[in-house]
């Protein structure tokens, strides 16, 4: 068994991955920013001002998720089979808000950013398992209260989930991947900076090509996720004898 066995492993994945699902990222050229603005529809400012229209955009992008065609892919899958074989923990942290690594069999996982397929209640805090639609009038099952059920998902100007967690994980880890980001999203751009402070994780980022911050990371591989991180499972797991 290689040293780099007896090492827990840290993975950050983005948009990149699931559009390979079929799933449209938000800062692609084409991307869902280019066509609605941040502004109007992920702020607590913007819910404040007019909760119809935020709602039907998540609404929106909820129905994209349920569709039957879209489903886990090739990366997704692999990720689930590193972390079943892998000897040493292998944590998964996803900006991501769908479900394609739950699908996939991914178990330890952070929805850093949320998830879409939930939903939370501005007035006694419940967070629900949520695939309807979300208007003004729905009435949250626990408390009963309309006018506060919202998509459980981190808009601008609020914390991500878990970052304690994540940071610990980062601290702990002896490698470091990165997947499908575009590096310019913080708090998650700023992982591989606090893992090389660290001093004992090597990074690596996977990409159609450099991200902002590719110049932090030891090594690269550059192409489609459905074809690169399948291919590197297969390399880790021969490491250690799968």
């Amino acid at each position: 068994m290689s040293e780099k066995s007896k090492y827990p492993i840290v993975i950050l994945t983005g948009a990149g991955i699931s559009k390979e699902s079929g799933l449209s990222t938000f800062r692609d050229a084409d991307g869902i920013w280019a066509q609605v603005n941040i502004e109007d529809v992920a702020t607590p400012e913007a819910f404040e001002r007019d909760p119809d229209q935020v709602h039907r955009f998540y609404n929106d992008r909820r129905d994209g998720i349920l569709d039957p065609a879209i489903k886990p892919n090739a990366a997704h899958e692999a990720l689930a089979k590193l972390e079943e074989k892998w000897p040493n923990d292998v944590l998964v942290v996803t900006q991501n808000i769908d479900n394609l690594h739950e699908r996939a069999g991914s178990r330890n996982l952070i929805h850093m950013h949320g998830e879409l397929l939930k939903a939370r209640c501005s007035h006694c805090d419940a967070v629900l398992a949520w695939e309807a639609p979300i208007i003004v009038e729905t009435l949250c099952p626990k408390c009963g209260q309309d006018n506060g059920m919202r998509p459980h998902v981190v808009w601008f100007g609020e914390e991500p989930f878990m970052l304690d967690v994540i940071g610990d994980a980062l601290s702990r880890c002896g490698l470091f991947i990165s997947i499908g980001t575009s590096g310019n999203v913080y708090p998650a751009a700023g992982f591989v900076a606090t893992v090389k402070q660290f001093g004992h994780a090597e990074s690596l980022e996977i990409n159609m090509e450099p991200s902002e911050g590719h110049s932090l990371f030891d090594d690269a591989l550059y192409g489609p996720a459905t074809q690169t991180v399948p291919k590197l499972v297969e390399q880790l797991l021969r490491t250690v004898g799968e």
